[in-house]
């Protein structure tokens, strides 16, 4: 039995999804009214492959042990052989490099040891040369207490204008609330240290990551300008996206009152040290009033350029509050992170497609994929874990080690069985490489802000952030000339470089390529979903037009009732000519065409 809803990205309004009944009976209330007609259909971001890029570990041009725009530039032509539709830079712009840029000291310019606004202004032009967008960052939620307007709110002292664009509170006993932050400790620093004036005693600024990242105040005009400004100047500059980071955080309810979590709110709520992290809610979180920001941003964007891309990275349950984000006078797109955070067992991964698809679908927008980012161990390393003990904050060379080779089959199976589905899929740079986490690191190594806040006990996100190998042998394995990086690059890195991959046809980077072809030609991404019934409990199947895509999440082989010919397969030795049936090797997917 079946419940039938809108394919939003489809060609056509009578495009329709089964999702099976008993799957869906919580939905139904928040399933109407449905909306199946938007005025960005044809919108170049529904179906979209984009692919993230950390700037600083891409490649480096200059051999100081940084990426920057000119290595990304120089190696656009590996992109556009990739075949992705655009390219999302984490950010470039001036920094004390704090928590690696995510403290942005001025939001209209490119940090030195990235390059210039010429140099951006030319990435842009080789990007559009081969026919790819470029999407940056947008972070809202927080500047470095190094931004201009934060050096005058110390300044300026208290009660002044200039403190009331970010969160200052005075507060004799102690903080102002109990709120932690997300990089451990608590989420507020005193003023008078930094100040040295007495004026200053007791009054305190709030910081909901490292205490360089002072919160600003969204209550404030200034704040809202500032940011219409930074959408209109980087849309100026050709850019045709905007990824907005902690998207469900800038607004914080009113009265700041207790979280339930305390200070202790990156740990979880269990009673030792290995909890994992809880999901982002509480009185900081996806407040009602974000919606307020994104509809006006929206509103800006249209003047511009319509189909202006916005995608949000929030960590929001369930799907149905996710989806208020990407209503249309709002977001475009939300990072689906329950599929990013999906267990390698196919019933698990069933409901996340079904559940995620239902509530977009209920306001007519398209579903992402992502299995990878810079804020969360490679996919290729997750799943080298047995389902359940998937790493959260990072792997160090006293952790458990991943079985590295069963990690790269799986992450190939579940890249390609995601790329068959309708939507947007997001890649991060260098999982096309099938690369690794870097999990045996020297912790002294290690710059992320959450492992020092932590009393080192979170190891941090350094193990995904590693400077990429472009060739097999050399300094730093090409990725600059000089041999220095700001990461350290594991030992036998250049096994993963392009240039060993380029002539294997089993490669990872050759099934990437294949795939990205392939979906584009059949238009999988503006498709439907129709799940093939009757398969073994570990094997998922459904049908997107033409193209039957399967994956056996089982530890055996499965021999699966599929007809057609093979497109794409994740397992090594090409699968030829036409079938009546099929054995897919365990942990393995394929594409078959009717």
């Amino acid at each position: 039995m079946y419940l039938l809803i809108p394919c939003p990205g489809g060609r056509s309004s009578t495009a329709r999804t089964p999702i099976p009944l008993q799957d869906t009976q919580d939905l139904m209330t928040s399933l109407a009214p449905l909306v199946t007609v938007r005025n960005d259909q044809d919108a170049w971001w529904r179906d979209a492959v984009i692919y993230q890029i950390y700037p600083r570990s891409f490649a480096d041009s200059d051999g100081d042990g940084l990426g920057d725009l000119p290595g990304i530039t120089s190696h656009m032509d590996h992109l556009a052989a990739l075949g992705v539709d655009a390219i999302w830079l984490s950010p470039f712009y001036p920094s004390p490099q704090v928590d690696a840029g995510y403290d942005v000291a001025d939001y209209f310019d490119v940090a030195p040891e990235y390059g210039t606004l010429a140099d951006f202004d030319e990435m842009v032009a080789a990007a559009r040369a081969v026919g790819i967008r470029v999407v940056i960052d947008l972070v809202p939620n927080h500047s470095s207490d190094q931004h201009a307007w934060f050096c005058a709110a110390l300044q300026a002292g208290p009660g002044s204008p200039e403190r009331e664009r970010y969160i200052f509170r005075h507060s004799p006993d102690g903080p102002p609330n109990n709120w932690g932050s997300l990089f451990g400790g608590p989420a507020w620093t005193r003023v008078e240290p930094l100040t040295g004036r007495e004026e200053d005693r007791d009054w305190w600024y709030l910081h909901m990551f490292a205490a360089e990242q002072p919160d600003f105040n969204w209550e404030h005009p200034d704040v809202h300008e500032m940011f219409r400004e930074f959408l209109r100047f980087w849309a100026g500059r050709g850019v045709d996206g905007f990824r907005v980071d902690v998207a469900h955080g800038l607004v914080k309810a009113p009265g700041l009152p207790d979280d339930a979590l305390g200070e202790d709110r990156w740990r979880g709520t269990a009673v030792d040290d290995e909890r994992p992290k809880t999901a982002d809610n509480g009185p900081m979180f996806d407040q009602p009033g974000v919606h307020d920001i994104y509809r006006d941003w929206r509103s800006v964007l249209g003047g511009i350029r319509p189909d202006i891309l916005l995608v949000a990275e929030a960590w929001v349950d369930p799907p149905e509050q996710m989806a208020k984000y990407v209503r249309e006078d709002e977001m475009s797109q939300a990072f689906n992170f329950d599929y990013l955070k999906s267990p390698w067992r196919a019933p698990d991964l069933r409901r996340v497609i079904d559940t995620s698809r239902a509530a977009n679908a209920a306001v007519g927008a398209p579903t992402t994929w992502v299995l990878s980012n810079h804020d969360v161990v490679r996919h290729a390393t997750r799943f080298g874990f047995a389902p359940g003990a998937e790493p959260d904050d990072g792997i160090g060379a006293e952790d458990p080690q991943p079985d590295t080779a069963l990690g790269l089959r799986k992450a190939r199976a579940a890249t390609l069985f995601a790329l068959g589905l309708p939507g947007s899929m997001y890649m991060f740079q260098g999982e096309e490489l099938g690369l690794p986490e870097h999990t045996t690191m020297d912790d002294a190594c290690r710059q992320d802000p959450a492992w020092l806040r932590t009393d080192k006990r979170t190891r941090g996100r350094d193990g995904c952030r590693v400077p990429l190998p472009w060739a097999a042998t050399g300094p730093a394995y090409g990725f600059n000339t000089t041999g220095r990086t700001w990461l350290p690059q594991p030992d036998g890195w250049g096994v993963y470089a392009p240039a060993v991959q380029e002539s294997d046809p089993d490669s990872t980077l050759s099934m990437y390529r294949r795939a990205i072809t392939a979906r584009r030609e059949w238009q999988l991404g503006r498709g439907e979903v129709e799940w093939v019934q009757d398969l073994p409990e570990q094997v998922l199947a459904f049908r997107n037009g033409e193209v039957t895509v399967a994956i056996n999440m089982g530890d055996g082989e499965a021999v699966l009732p599929l007809t057609g010919t093979v497109l794409v397969q994740s397992w090594s030795g090409q699968t030829g000519g036409r079938l009546d049936a099929i054995t897919v090797p365990a942990n393995a997917a394929v594409w078959l065409a009717a």
